[in-house]
C-alpha cells in the first residue's frame, strides 16, 4: 500500500510541463536531470513519493529535496544544482602564468631537440623544473592539468599557423601594377581601344616536382555491387618528377607549356621562345612573372637584350606569387589531373602533361581576376 503523500501538491503550468517531458524523454540531457524531470512529472500527475521512487530509481531524501526546491523556487532551480565552491585552488596565479609562458616558448630554447610542444613533453618539463623557479605546487601536475590550464588562454603550442610577411617594401606599388594589368585586360575584352601598340598579356609561372608514380600491380576498375571506386594496391614505385613551365595567355586562355627535369634560365628561354614565335612580329607580349632566379639571370637577360622592344616584364612583390593568375591554372591541375596520377615511366608522364595541356588548348577557358585595388587597401 502507498504511503500518504506528505508534501503538498505541486502547481505546474503547461509551459513547465511541456519543458519537463522534452527532458524526461532527451536521451542526451544528464542522468540526474532527466531523472529529476520525471520526478516532477509524476508528482505533478498525484503519484505517490513511493511509486515515483520505484520507478525512477530515486531515493526518497533525493526526491524530497527535488520537490522542496520545485515548490519553493520553481521548476527551473529544482531541475539544476546550487554552484559548489569546488576544492581549494592548489596551483595559484603565479604558477599557472609560469606554465603559460612555457607554453609560449620553444622546447629548442629550453634545450630540447623538438621545435614544438607536446603536452606530455611540456608536463614533463614543469614538473622537473618547478622546484627551481618556486612553484612546488606543480611538482604532480598532470598533462590534463596542463592542457586546461593552456588552453584557458587560447593556446596551443601543439600546431603551428602561418602568416605572410610583407618583406618587399614596394608591396603596394608592384601589387597595385599588377591588378592595373588585369584591370587592362579586362577593359580589352570589353571591346575598348587603348591607344598603344597591339599587345598580348601573359601569366607566366613554374610547377616543380610533379611526381611520376607508378603502381605495383595493376588498378581494378569499379564493379556494380562489388567495388564503388577504382581500387588501387597500396604501394608505389617512384621514377622522379618533372617541372612544367606555363604561360596562361589572359585574352584567349590558350597554353604555352615547356616540361622537363629541372626550371632553369635554359628551360624558360625554351618558353620564351615558343611564346614569341606564336604571336605576330609586331605585338609587344607583357609578362607576368614572380622573382625565380630563372626569370631574372643573365643567360634570360641576354635572351631578351637580343629581341629588342618584343617582351615587358612584370614582376609580381615579393611574397605575392598569388597575385599570378596562372596559379589557378596550376590548382585546377592539382585537383583533376593530377590528383590519383599512376604512370608507368616518367616520359609517360611528359606526355600525359603535354597531352592535357593539349586537351586545355582544345576549349580554352579565360581567367578572369576579381580581385580588385581597393579590397586590398
Amino acid at each position: 500500500m502507498q504511503s500518504p503523500r506528505k508534501l503538498p501538491p505541486l502547481p505546474m503550468t503547461e509551459e513547465e510541463r511541456e519543458q519537463l517531458t522534452e527532458i524526461a524523454q532527451s536521451r542526451t540531457a544528464g542522468f540526474d536531470r532527466v531523472r529529476r524531470a520525471r520526478s516532477l512529472l509524476a508528482y505533478s500527475g498525484g503519484e505517490a513519493l513511493a511509486s515515483i521512487e520505484r520507478t525512477v530509481g530515486i531515493s526518497y531524501g533525493a526526491l524530497s529535496k527535488c520537490i522542496k526546491k520545485a515548490l519553493t523556487g520553481g521548476v527551473a532551480m529544482a531541475l539544476a544544482d546550487k554552484p559548489r565552491s569546488g576544492r581549494r585552488r592548489t596551483i595559484d596565479e603565479a604558477a599557472r602564468a609560469w606554465v603559460v609562458s612555457l607554453a609560449c616558448t620553444k622546447p629548442k630554447e629550453l634545450g630540447y631537440a623538438a621545435e614544438l610542444w607536446t603536452f606530455s613533453a611540456l608536463a614533463q618539463h614543469i614538473r622537473t623544473h618547478c622546484q627551481e623557479v618556486g612553484h612546488g605546487a606543480l611538482q604532480r601536475i598532470s598533462k590534463g592539468t596542463v592542457c586546461k590550464i593552456v588552453h584557458a588562454h587560447a593556446l596551443k603550442p601543439h600546431k603551428v599557423s602561418y602568416y605572410l610577411e610583407q618583406r618587399d617594401p614596394e608591396f603596394e606599388r608592384k601589387m597595385a601594377e599588377v591588378l592595373l594589368v588585369y584591370k587592362e585586360v579586362e577593359l580589352l575584352k570589353a571591346g575598348a581601344d587603348l591607344p598603344e601598340a597591339p599587345h598580348v598579356t601573359l601569366s607566366c609561372d613554374e610547377k616543380p616536382g610533379i611526381q611520376a608514380i607508378a603502381t605495383t600491380a595493376p588498378d581494378l576498375p569499379p564493379v556494380p555491387g562489388c567495388y564503388a571506386s577504382l581500387a588501387r594496391d597500396y604501394e608505389y614505385k617512384r621514377h622522379g618528377t618533372v617541372s612544367l613551365l606555363a604561360g596562361l595567355d589572359l585574352h584567349s586562355g590558350h597554353v604555352f607549356a615547356v616540361v622537363r627535369d629541372r626550371h632553369r634560365s635554359r628551360e624558360f628561354i625554351e618558353l620564351l621562345t615558343a611564346i614569341h614565335a606564336h604571336y605576330p612580329a609586331h605585338w609587344v607580349i607583357r609578362l607576368l612573372l614572380d622573382n625565380h632566379s630563372a626569370h631574372l639571370s643573365k643567360e634570360t637577360q641576354a635572351w631578351l637584350a637580343a629581341h629588342p622592344n618584343r617582351f615587358e616584364l612584370v614582376f609580381t612583390p615579393t611574397p605575392g606569387s598569388w597575385l599570378n593568375i596562372v596559379e589557378t591554372l596550376f590548382s585546377k591541375m592539382t585537383r583533376s589531373f593530377l590528383r590519383g596520377l599512376r604512370v608507368a615511366s616518367k616520359a609517360e608522364l611528359v606526355a600525359r602533361i603535354e597531352q592535357w595541356i593539349g586537351e586545355i588548348n582544345t576549349n580554352p577557358i579565360v581567367l578572369r581576376w576579381t580581385f580588385q585595388p581597393d579590397a586590398a587597401q
